[in-house]
């Protein structure tokens, strides 16, 4: 195939219409074709800035040259050295606003889809059985890493490289964090990604014992004080949903982001065959504009809803990837812009029927260099529902924190960490990814990961 060296090479895709009534994968990825024809488009800059915009610094050059080569094995080891996730963040990674937004070939064309060739390698070295492999030696010394997530599965695949005794500790009983109870099925497939995923972290040496909560199955100072662990990495995430506290907000029918993505992603509610329950309304309003509200607008889509996303800003202000707002378009859902809930209405039995919305303007900036939404006096309009679902954003569970002793939180509730090294205020404690910065992506937390394995290290060998 010969690539236009301006234009992407077009990446396949589920038909609208058939994907919005299945869980599915929406992107069917590059085949070995479509893929070495888009690496021909890379210029192997001597200055990557590509490489500049990756949280965890993936030499992509390097590895585009092996698809090149049609050496996937050589491409894989070259991302394995620095992401213990490829085949995640081929798929769910922003790069559009990172390794992309500062591509060369993006100045006069379009960027090199540096995430479908990631995806590509991650994808093909799992069917050809590639694994990555450690030949470090022992260092003789104990880490634990609390959650199972992005930055937990990252600090522990990089410590376990260096030759630690890795065990992950997880709440839930399925390993992967927000990658598994988090992100739907038709963007990333748990069986056939996640899960392998983490297998290879496991096969770095990892351990990982779930149905454990930090807190109260144990504690951060038990870990350290009796079971001998010569540190801790918190990397507990944020779960603890954001509401509007409206009228009407303690309705049935009224769902955190959180709980309908949950019993969706982990539960597998939308199976048939499963036993976890889910309400499938008949029309959902979704509120929020980010990627979770995006995953749970097509949800609620995919259950049979009318959808509609209701944002308080217009389409340039939302925070979601432009990708995930091109397929939740394209599936029918309704964006509702400008608009922001002011009260929610039940029946007589307790059950929402319908959300008043008022009109906004955008005034002038506020702190974060967005137009400020401005109420429009007297523009109330009604939508009626039987479902609302609040994506408002989520904090970090303060159990943690609350049960370890000398250890520093914000304003915010979120632990205080060195964003170096994942330092915290307690000794040979570190931490990271969204238990620090509140939710953020899978890639940032990723790199917060690597960050404190390394400060880890630097620690753990000082103390030699």
């Amino acid at each position: 195939m010969a690539a236009n060296m301006m234009v992407k090479v077009p990446v396949r895709e589920q038909d609208p219409k058939v994907r919005a009534t299945n869980f599915k994968e929406v992107c069917l990825g590059y085949n070995k074709e479509e893929a070495e024809a888009e690496a021909a488009r890379c210029l192997n800059c001597k200055n990557p800035r590509c490489v500049q915009g990756c949280p965890v610094s993936i030499d992509i050059p390097g590895f585009i040259q092996k698809v090149k080569e049609s050496d996937v094995k050589g491409a894989y080891d070259v991302i394995s050295l620095s992401s213990a996730l490829p085949a995640v963040c081929g798929r769910v990674c922003p790069q559009e606003s990172q390794c992309e937004g500062v591509c060369v070939r993006g100045i006069k064309g379009e960027a090199v889809s540096i995430g479908k060739l990631e995806r590509y390698v991650a994808d093909t070295a799992r069917e050809m059985g590639i694994k990555p492999s450690t030949d470090a030696a022992p260092k003789g010394k104990k880490v634990a890493i609390i959650g199972s997530g992005p930055s937990g599965l990252t600090c522990a695949g990089d410590l376990a490289r260096m030759g630690y005794d890795v065990t992950i500790f997880e709440a839930l009983h399925k390993a992967g964090g927000v990658l598994v109870y988090g992100i739907p099925e038709f963007r990333l497939p748990k069986d056939a990604v996640v899960e392998k995923e983490i297998e290879n972290v496991k096969a770095l040496g990892v351990k990982i014992e779930t149905d454990c909560v930090i807190g109260k199955s144990t504690t951060v100072d038990a870990l350290m004080e009796e079971e001998g662990f010569d540190a801790v990495f918190i990397g507990s995430g944020a779960g603890l949903p954001k509401f509007m506290h409206i009228p009407g907000e303690q309705a049935m029918g009224v769902f955190s982001a959180n709980e309908y993505l949950t019993r969706s992603n982990l539960m597998k509610a939308f199976s048939d065959d499963s036993r976890t329950p889910i309400m499938k309304p008949k029309k959902a309003v979704i509120v929020g504009g980010g990627n979770v509200a995006m995953d749970a607008a097509r949800t609620a889509l995919r259950l049979g809803a009318e959808t509609h996303i209701v944002y308080r800003r217009s389409e340039e202000e939302l925070p979601a990837r432009r990708e995930e707002v091109l397929h939740a378009k394209e599936e029918g859902i309704i964006f509702n812009l400008l608009t922001n809930p002011v009260e929610i209405h039940a029946d007589e039995k307790g059950w929402v029927k319908g959300i008043t919305c008022l009109r906004m303007e955008l005034g002038e900036p506020d702190a974060s260099g967005r137009r400020s939404p401005v109420e429009i006096p007297g523009s109330e309009f009604y939508i009626e529902c039987d479902a609302v679902i609040m994506s408002l954003g989520t904090s970090p569970n303060p159990l943690i924190a609350s049960t370890t002793k000398g250890l520093d939180i914000n304003r915010r509730k979120c632990i205080v960490a060195n964003e170096d090294n994942g330092q915290t205020s307690k000794e040979g404690v570190f931490a990271g990814g969204d238990a620090v910065t509140g939710a953020a992506t899978v890639i940032l937390a990723m790199g917060a990961g690597k960050a404190a394995a390394k400060g880890i290290d630097e620690y753990l060998s000082g103390k030699a």
